[in-house]
């Protein structure tokens, strides 16, 4: 089984300074991960047109639509950090997630993302990592079967 986040998934810093433009370079990095088709950032635009994909502490988790699992090759995470906050939907958004799930992976992911987020104290640990490696340390949980 192939990993669901890999350090070539993670950009520390991402260098959006939109929440579309967060939006496309998650989505990307889930493109060049061979998770899904291009097609699929498309639907990620749309769930975000229905419903905001913030989560609190800092975390956006922009995924597509039920309409786009015939574009998800396999389950996949994309982390960006940026260093300066992103606004998104009038917050601050400073890690956005990516998600691609396969056959319903993304929930058990989305799961595991969730319990990080709401420590604040790895919040805390997140915000100073200045590598993918020290990113990948801290959310290596989702990789756990």
């Amino acid at each position: 089984m192939t990993d669901v986040l890999t350090p070539s998934q993670i950009r520390v810093p991402g260098t959006a300074r939109s929440k579309d433009d967060a939006i496309a370079e998650a989505g990307q990095i889930l493109v060049e991960a061979g998770a899904v088709d291009p097609d699929y950032i498309d639907s990620m635009y749309e769930r975000e047109k229905s419903v905001s994909t913030y989560m609190g502490n800092y975390l956006a988790i922009p995924h597509g639509t039920n309409e786009s699992k015939h574009a998800i090759k396999r389950s996949a995470l994309s982390v960006v950090k940026y260093d300066t906050a992103i606004e998104w939907d009038g917050n601050d958004v400073r890690f956005v997630l990516g998600v691609a799930g396969y056959e319903g992976g993304h929930l058990d992911v989305l799961s595991k993302v969730a319990r990080v987020f709401a420590d604040d104290a790895e919040v805390d640990k997140l915000l100073g990592a200045q590598s993918a490696d020290a990113v990948l340390e801290l959310l290596d949980s989702v990789n756990a079967t």
